[in-house]
């Protein structure tokens, strides 16, 4: 069982599965809109690109890779920055440098060199105070940017990230009842200020977040486009679906924030399972390969990407099925976008290179 467990099979057949499927609904995502018209083609290259990246790391020794993580987030923090200023704005954010024929996102690339420079961080110093205070600077620079941008779902991921480095660092659980007594004390601020002078709340905040906070707050009581058209498109699937080059109804950003339920609406309830069940597998793959990991840093390597991997599946699935907020988070290898796709491939090679012999 445990062969099976730890085989690559169950990690690529399932990915393949999910590739399949992402593929067959960029083809339907032309009959949406005009702007869809050459995701397949560039998905499809997003595919081959990662995997010769996924085939490249996974020679490479990770100890190496963790080597230079410094290097990484830095890297990341210029283009952060850079993007600020050259980047192209695409529903209200300037997240992408553009570079004709596709466009490249850094607060992915920050997803993987904030979670290895952590990881390196924190397998080099004591769980105490200042080890507290140094993941809390490291990942306050990168999210301070992506406020800027804004971009509030990749702050929700170096948030999650740099809490389960802590976690698993073995930080003194005092330290966090301390961290969610400021974040209640916050969150108490933000609230009296929301319903007693939201311009104060506006001039501190800024506008466009404001408006994405109170979308978050306001999402099971407001009537949304997009929610009810894909709660309508999951509702009246059959089991297999419109078929390919058929839709049923119109979703909005259906290829990346809605690809669940589109899948549902395109190939049927039973592609909806197969989905599920592709990142259960995927899952269970992931979570094997930290618990048989000895070595320290690699540990804090895996648990956080497997975190944020995870918690993306759950996000998504749960934004399609209305049970939660709508904050532009799309899921893993199923939905278009090249920058998120890179970065998991790039994240699967690195886990690769651990099975040729467990890193001690």
């Amino acid at each position: 069982m445990k062969k099976v467990i730890n085989s690559p099979l169950i990690l690529f057949i399932p990915l393949l599965i999910i590739m399949i499927i992402s593929l067959l609904n960029m083809q339907n995502a032309k009959l949406l809109s005009s702007l869809y018209e050459n995701n397949l083609t560039k998905q499809l290259i997003w595919y081959i690109a990662g995997f010769i990246l996924l085939f490249i790391i996974s020679k490479i020794n990770i100890q190496t890779i963790l080597k230079y993580s410094k290097y990484y987030y830095l890297i990341s923090i210029i283009l952060l920055v850079l993007v600020l200023f050259f980047g192209k704005t695409i529903n209200g954010a300037r997240a992408w440098f553009n570079f004709g024929i596709f466009s490249f996102q850094p607060s992915e690339l920050t997803k993987l060199t904030l979670i290895l420079y952590l990881s390196d961080i924190a397998s080099k110093n004591k769980p105490d105070f200042k080890l507290i205070l140094k993941v809390a600077i490291i990942t306050l620079i990168p999210s301070i940017l992506v406020f800027l941008e804004p971009d509030t779902g990749a702050i929700i991921f170096y948030l999650l990230s740099a809490l389960t480095i802590l976690i698993v660092a073995g930080i003194k659980k005092y330290w966090f009842l301390i961290l969610g007594g400021i974040i209640l004390l916050l969150l108490l601020i933000f609230i009296l200020l929301y319903i007693y002078n939201r311009d104060l709340l506006i001039n501190l905040i800024g506008t466009s977040f404001f408006y994405r906070i109170e979308r978050l707050i306001t999402f099971q009581t407001e009537s949304s486009y997009q929610l009810e058209n894909a709660l309508i498109v999951i509702g009246s699937s059959s089991l297999f679906g419109t078929g390919l080059n058929k839709i049923s109804l119109y979703i909005p950003e259906a290829p990346t924030d809605f690809i669940f339920a589109f899948t549902i609406g395109n190939f049927g309830i039973l592609a909806g399972f197969l989905v599920l069940l592709c990142y259960l597998l995927i899952d269970i793959f992931l979570l094997n390969q930290y618990l048989r990991q000895k070595n320290k840093k690699i540990k804090l390597v895996l648990i956080s990407f497997i975190s944020i991997f995870f918690f993306q599946q759950i996000i998504n699935i749960g934004m399609n099925l209305g049970l939660l907020p709508i904050i532009g988070i799309p899921i893993p290898f199923l939905s278009y976008g090249g920058s998120t796709i890179i970065i998991y491939f790039i994240f699967l090679g690195i886990i690769l290179s651990l099975l040729k012999k467990d890193v001690i």
